[in-house]
């Protein structure tokens, strides 16, 4: 297996292969997601090709937010009003029950998270009523084996709502910081002091929450070097199983809260990209694992032991040990993966709302996969978990030459090769350490629907 560890940083060839791209928490990703589709083909499909021996995963999308977070992208409603999250509640409740009828049958539940949105927006009495509706529809697990997580703003949990939370069964929790200098989190309008993170990081621990992750974000306003390279060593200090520290992708015109923030604040390119640097060395010296992309985990954590084993995968929560998995997700704008298809739920609340009260389902639109989305899949999930791929096991799975197969992409491989981001042995191609930080770009060459030209509008870019 890889050495995750092992990277080097070329800034030449960063910013050469520096383009949009997918992050590719699926494939095909959700831009080939098609409303022609009918949404009961996507259902029989998927109940057609899905093992029903195998565990499942469970997504729930909570979309209230208190307050309304400049360089968020996310799909969520901003409100102050509480009452408004039962009424959703309720109709989620209809969707939980139609799901557990078509993919329930008794499979066991060995993930769960809960994400938004601010999923803590709800009282502590709903999470427990929500659990319950979940807990009697599917097979969740009582030995507490299973990964069941949820994202949680320092500024919405409570010393009780933790115990909420742990008593009805979850073991992980994400922590939203993105950055702990005051001047950035009031350019972005997230004012959190460092104290209240760590107050809710001290319960958790106490309480035996399993494995805490935490969430940065580089490339906002007034961050510099300096500036970051201290959040960093607060957030090291603190000591998460998991960190993840995304980039910051300003594009206004398509996430409207994004207007509120000043372009002449945002760092430059160069400065992003110092930023980046330093984070990498500072969280590896620290004892951190690069996972891949923005993840990075303790030697212990089950992430980075599943990358060394070869059991890593990821799907539309990310990296995940649970490649097993059919992932049922509900909520507004909500994605799952069964069998062969993905689709997606209504992206509108009102819409979404409308079609669960109507007929139990609100899928919006999807996709089924091809016999070469498969293939092109399981070399993109290779390369991006474990930076590395075997050929002869492709070929082996497919009756395929994998070379011949792929030939439209031996021009690309042949220039990776030359700038020495991988290497091709007989039955092997190895991402070397400068090409693991543009692990994205290798992997677009085997997308089939990025045009070789990269024209890839929708995309963030990859570094």
């Amino acid at each position: 297996m890889a050495q995750p560890t092992q990277l080097a940083w070329n800034t030449d060839l960063i910013k050469r292969y520096d383009l949009a791209g997918p992050r590719y928490t699926s494939y095909p990703t959700a831009l080939q997601f098609d409303t022609e589709h009918n949404e009961i083909d996507l259902i029989r499909t998927g109940l057609k090709t899905s093992d029903v021996h195998a565990p499942l995963s469970l997504y729930i999308h909570i979309p209230f937010c208190a307050h309304v977070c400049y360089y968020c992208a996310c799909n969520k409603v901003i409100t102050r009003n509480r009452d408004k999250a039962q009424p959703y509640l309720d109709t989620l409740y209809k969707e939980i029950e139609q799901a557990a009828a078509w993919y329930g049958n008794q499979r066991i539940v060995n993930q769960l998270h809960w994400g938004g949105g601010t999923p803590t927006f709800i009282s502590d009495e709903q999470m427990q009523e929500l659990m319950t509706h979940l807990r009697h529809h599917f097979a969740l697990r009582n030995d507490d084996k299973g990964d069941y997580s949820i994202e949680i703003d320092p500024r919405e949990a409570s010393s009780n709502t933790l115990k909420t939370l742990r008593a009805t069964g979850f073991n992980r929790i994400s922590l939203g910081i993105q950055d702990v200098d005051p001047r950035v989190q009031i350019a972005v309008n997230r004012v959190q002091s460092t104290e209240d993170t760590q107050c809710i990081l001290d319960e958790a621990r106490s309480l035996g929450f399993k494995s805490i992750n935490m969430d940065l974000i580089y490339g906002l306003p007034h961050q510099t070097l300096e500036t970051f390279n201290k959040t960093l060593d607060t957030v090291i200090e603190m000591s998460p199983d998991r960190l993840s520290v995304f980039n910051y992708a300003h594009m206004p015109d398509r996430f409207r809260p994004q207007r509120h923030i000043n372009v002449a604040d945002l760092p430059s390119a160069n400065e992003k990209l110092a930023i980046l640097q330093s984070t990498i060395q500072k969280l590896l010296n620290a004892g951190y694992v690069y996972i891949g992309m923005d993840h990075f985990a303790k030697p212990t954590d089950e992430l980075a032991i599943a990358q060394q084993t070869g059991k890593l995968h990821r799907n539309f929560q990310g990296y995940t040990t649970h490649a097993d998995c059919d992932l049922i997700a509900m909520g507004v704008s909500a994605i799952s993966q069964v069998g062969n298809v993905y689709y997606q739920n209504e992206h509108d609340i009102t819409a979404w709302s409308a079609a669960i009260e109507d007929r139990g389902r609100a899928i919006r639109r999807g996709i089924q996969l091809t016999k070469d989305d498969h293939i092109r899949r399981d070399v993109i999930t290779q390369l991006i978990c474990h930076f590395s791929l075997d050929t002869t096991a492709i070929e082996t799975k497919y009756d395929i030459d994998f070379f011949d197969y792929f030939n439209d992409v031996l021009l690309e491989i042949n220039q990776f090769k030359e700038d020495k981001l991988l290497s091709v042995k007989k039955d092997k191609i190895i991402v070397s350490p400068a090409g693991r930080l543009l692990i994205r770009r290798i992997c677009m060459a085997f997308d089939a629907f990025i045009p070789k030209e990269h024209t890839t509008l929708g995309y963030s870019r990859i570094i």
